[in-house]
């Protein structure tokens, strides 16, 4: 792409030089082979430099006007007095009417472009036949008509190249703004969707770890301090290892060596163990692999479920279930505890952790319950 805009840019380069050229040429040659008298050369060289000034001023020097279709319309109108003048005096200038058409196709639109390329194709007609030949009518409309259609043809042949030229170059631009707001705007989820992972797991790990040593050491009482500390500890020891695998984003050690009910089954075995709450873990459906996300989310859902019935439930019994089905994955968990309202506590308990991290996975979390029925909560998850 970019060897192709070198080329288009040095084509563009030599169309604007080859008027200077032009009109270099067909001077040389009208001073060659011509036989005026020094007056009428003069006079011709008078009206070529006219033409030189004209370009160079308008057109080369000043380049922010090409966008300015007022100045350009004078302009490309000198363009063609000067060429009557000059193409009506010698048809050696003929080939300069080159130069109108270019500028006309570049700088006018519609119909004031085949306007101005016909007015220039009829000019140059009279000046090959160094007037309107009375003599031969017939020959010189027939040129005329060859001239003008050949002129507007390839006027426009070349008009509608270049603004394809444009049109494909400001897309190639656009997709290339688009596609560095693309980047950016990925990089701004990955840097949001990280520190929600990062949040999530320190939730998940840290928060519920210091709760759970937390109601260890308070519950503590002088005949069972030392079992109370030796569960504080192990549960400080266990989050520290948790806290290490959230910040290099590694997958639980639960989900190490296990499958995913084998893991749910260990945590649900540990925390019965540490609360003191009986737990039953049930498996339903065929037991299949998964892409480890879908895992670790489910298992932290389970993990931060049975945190919430800890502090809050003063349950008697939890069951847990997790349930293999065609294109999904639900897992269960419920309570016989006080149960809340949900109007008043529908953001609280951790419930927008567990819906952001079960959402990242298009799937849906919901919740039951109502104050003294338990507390029902539903991770649905694509297999």
């Amino acid at each position: 792409m970019a060897a192709l805009d070198r080329w288009e840019r040095r084509l563009v380069s030599i169309a604007r030089v080859i008027p200077y050229f032009v009109l270099t040429v067909t001077t040389v040659l009208y001073s060659i082979f011509t036989t005026h008298s020094v007056a009428e050369r003069w006079f011709t060289y008078g009206v070529v430099a006219f033409g030189f000034v004209w370009m160079l001023w308008w057109f080369t020097l000043h380049p922010a006007w090409h966008k300015r279709a007022g100045l350009m319309a004078v302009f490309v109108g000198g363009m063609v007095v000067f060429y009557a003048v000059l193409g009506m005096r010698e048809h050696w200038f003929g080939a300069v009417s080159y130069a109108v058409y270019i500028h006309a196709s570049e700088f006018l639109r519609g119909r004031w472009m085949f306007v101005v390329v016909g007015l220039t194709a009829g000019l140059a007609t009279l000046s090959l036949f160094g007037g309107y030949p009375s003599d031969a009518p017939a020959a010189f409309w027939l040129l005329l008509l060859v001239f003008v259609v050949l002129a507007c043809t390839f006027t426009y042949v070349g008009h509608v190249t270049t603004e394809q030229s444009r049109l494909r170059k400001e897309l190639l631009d656009e997709n290339e703004g688009l596609h560095a707001q693309l980047l950016v705007q990925a990089h701004e989820a990955g840097v949001q969707d990280e520190r929600h992972r990062m949040a999530g797991e320190i939730h998940d790990t840290l928060a519920q770890g210091l709760a759970g040593i937390i109601t260890q050491l308070s519950a503590a009482t002088s005949t069972d301090w030392e079992r109370r500390v030796a569960v504080a500890a192990e549960l400080a020891r266990a989050n520290l290892a948790e806290a290490r695998r959230s910040v290099h984003a590694l997958s639980p050690p639960a989900l190490d060596s296990a499958a995913l009910h084998e893991a749910l089954d260990d945590v649900a075995s540990g925390w019965s163990r540490h609360n003191g709450v009986p737990i039953s873990v049930t498996l339903t459906g065929a037991v299949r692999e998964m892409h480890p996300e879908v895992e670790v989310a489910l298992l932290r859902t389970a993990q931060e479920a049975l945190a919430n019935v800890a502090k809050h439930a003063s349950a008697s019994r939890v069951g847990l279930t997790l349930s293999y089905m065609e294109d999904v994955v639900t897992l269960d968990v419920r309570d016989d505890g006080v149960g809340f309202d949900l109007a008043v506590q529908s953001g609280g308990f951790g419930l927008p952790a567990m819906r952001h991290r079960v959402h990242r996975l298009s799937g849906a979390l919901f919740v039951e319950s109502e104050p003294g029925a338990g507390t029902a909560i539903s991770a649905r998850v694509p297999a």
